[in-house]
């Protein structure tokens, strides 16, 4: 009888064995998941900071854009006068 209560009780032992083999596995598991996740967020980071780069050359390359139109108006102004004043020299 002594031997079927000794296995009687190692059951609960062994089960909880079972279950503390699976949360470290559950524990290892989850911390590649972690590892895993802080790469991404870290490759995430540098994709942000080239896109915030492209974003600040594309809003130079307006700026820039915009005031050579603005340039590019002045002088086609100022090239209409001068025709219009040669086209009176010759009259």
């Amino acid at each position: 009888m002594s031997r079927t209560a000794a296995t009687v009780d190692l059951q609960p032992i062994d089960r909880l064995e079972e279950k503390v083999k699976q949360l470290v596995t559950m524990i290892d598991s989850l911390r590649a998941d972690r590892a895993k996740a802080l790469d991404e967020v870290g490759r995430l980071e540098r994709e942000i900071d080239a896109a915030k780069a492209r974003l600040s050359e594309a809003a130079g390359a307006s700026a820039e854009v915009s005031t050579l139109r603005e340039e590019r108006e002045i002088i086609r102004t100022r090239v209409v006068q001068m025709i219009a004043q040669i086209d009176k020299l010759n009259l």
